[in-house]
């Protein structure tokens, strides 16, 4: 496992403040239309293979970029940085897709210091997808989410890095608590820094309309774009297992296909002209693009393209037929409010503790305390015994793991550290009806979101979580609280330490 470093090598501005024309900037600053490709830069697909496709695609008329994969559905692919620069030299905009798999933040920011010094800006922060295989004996981590990662990214731009985040959304939820929680995450994305989002995979109208209504009511002007996937059988047939995570088919939905692969063409046909029909949908909804996948033939993207132009004014009609969801599914707008239930007993008695003796607010009793927190750290065996104390008592009530930057209180008593990807910020966009994505039970966060609805507390679960200090693992949080150690909302440091620039900079390795 990479070592986490604190302090980190100084930002060289003049490689920092090159500017560089942006395609995707120019684009969605000016309100045009635009369409973005995903090129899936798997290990299975030869590089000048991806470099063909990239070439011909770039020379199709309305493309301003390709999405350059990284770990997609969880398995390796090729680096998404040296195909993204491969990719800009011959005509195609890189969107480069930065993950948080088994990555720590020297690695990260190395990174995207890289994309900087080779001129490439568009970044696609993400989660990631939870490994297949971890490549190893050790066990795959994730020392950030994607609310975090982009805040260092936005931090970078601070220093100087020009960089224009995007990030994903999935209104294809249709559980209440899948749904309002990729809402509320990508409200605290676009708090963070977020320049865009593009949408996950799904073949709902509904949804798509949901999505754009709850940004316009809340005035978010972030641009959207609309993922339109040209869907095989086999692809179908995958997704309506929930392969890869986040992706969803409906029944209905892969009967049809099924059918439509029975014609002399394989369903070639059918699948464009829905995904002509699936892009005139989201142009109608005001959506900022179309974000293209499934397909890599120049010929058959322009033609989808030319294709939704002609369905345009029909869109609403469209709509109204596009819509392959679960029966009973959650709908923001339309589904009645659950009844909420009496709030958790331990919740309400942890609270009431909370008040009762209110060790935050500066007085005597946090000082009493802070004092005695301060003894027990000089004493080394008193220090552990209490550790030791503290992990049995949260252990059993909350799933305790012992990470030393305890916020508990923030996750309404659910410990983020139980959830497989260890993310602070809210559910991943991996949930199928309220699983996890990579063990067989109930995903932590709706525990979080159904405690906080119940409790009247929704709007707290904005509240940005930073990313806990790997060095206080095995210590007490308690001591770390008291003594100003821990990394909590409001007491956050700065996920990249910015430095006055220094002569030299590393060139890129290994081919970036």
């Amino acid at each position: 496992m990479p070592v986490e470093e604190t302090s980190l090598a100084p930002i060289n501005s003049a490689v920092a403040t090159i500017a560089h024309p942006n395609p995707v900037r120019e684009a969605l600053s000016s309100g045009q239309f635009c369409y973005f490709i995903e090129l899936v830069a798997s290990a299975t697909m030869r590089e000048a293979r991806l470099l063909e496709i990239a070439s011909h695609l770039a020379r199709v008329p309305g493309i301003v970029a390709g999405g350059i994969t990284s770990f997609a559905g969880g398995a390796l692919g090729q680096n998404p940085v040296r195909i993204g620069a491969a990719a800009r030299a011959r005509g195609l905009s890189p969107n480069v897709h930065l993950t948080c798999v088994s990555r720590d933040r020297l690695d990260l920011r190395n990174t995207l210091e890289d994309m900087n010094a080779l001129g490439m800006e568009n970044v696609f922060a993400i989660t990631g997808d939870y490994p297949k295989t971890s490549g190893g004996t050790s066990k795959p981590y994730f020392h950030l989410d994607s609310v975090q990662l982009v805040e260092m990214i936005n931090e970078l731009r601070q220093g100087g890095m020009p960089f224009y985040i995007s990030v994903a959304v999935s209104p294809f939820k249709y559980t209440e608590a899948d749904c309002a929680y990729q809402y509320l995450k990508l409200e605290k994305k676009i708090a963070a820094g977020a320049d865009y989002a593009i949408t996950q995979l799904g073949f709902d109208a509904k949804k798509f309309r949901e999505l754009k209504r709850y940004m316009d009511e809340r005035g978010l002007r972030t641009p959207v774009l609309g993922n339109v996937y040209v869907l095989n059988q086999r692809a179908a047939e995958k997704m309506s297992k929930g392969e890869p995570p986040g992706c969803w088919v409906s029944p209905e939905l892969v009967e049809r296909i099924r059918e439509e692969s029975k014609a002399e063409d394989k369903g070639l046909a059918a699948r464009l002209e829905r995904a002509a029909q699936m892009v005139a949908i989201v142009r109608g909804l005001g959506y900022a693009g179309a974000y293209i996948g499934g397909e890599h033939q120049a010929k058959r993207i322009h033609w989808i393209i030319e294709r939704s132009e002609e369905l345009a004014p029909r869109w609403e009609e469209l709509a109204e037929e596009m819509t392959f969801a679960p029966k009973n599914g959650f709908y923001f707008f339309e589904t009645p409010a659950s009844p909420k239930k009496s709030p958790a007993l331990m919740p309400q008695v942890l609270d009431t503790l909370g008040h009762v003796f209110n060790v935050k607010k500066p007085g005597p009793l946090r000082n009493l305390v802070t004092g005695a927190m301060e003894w027990v750290d000089h004493h080394p065996a008193l220090s552990s015994a209490l550790e030791r104390a503290e992990f049995v008592m949260k252990s059993p009530m909350f799933g305790c793991e012992e990470c030393g930057n305890c916020v508990l209180e923030y996750t309404e008593y659910v410990c983020p550290q139980t959830c497989p990807k260890n993310l602070r910020n809210g559910p991943c966009g991996g949930t199928l009806n309220g699983h996890c994505e990579v063990e067989d039970k109930q995903c932590v966060w709706v525990s979080v979101y159904e405690r906080a609805r119940d409790a009247g507390r929704v709007e707290d679960l904005k509240t940005y979580v930073p990313p806990r200090k790997l060095e206080l693992k095995g210590t007490s949080s308690w001591v770390n609280y008291f003594l100003n150690r821990d990394s909590r909302p409001g007491r956050e440091e700065k996920l990249i330490n910015i430095q006055p620039a220094d002569t030299a900079r590393r060139a890129p390795k290994n081919g970036k």
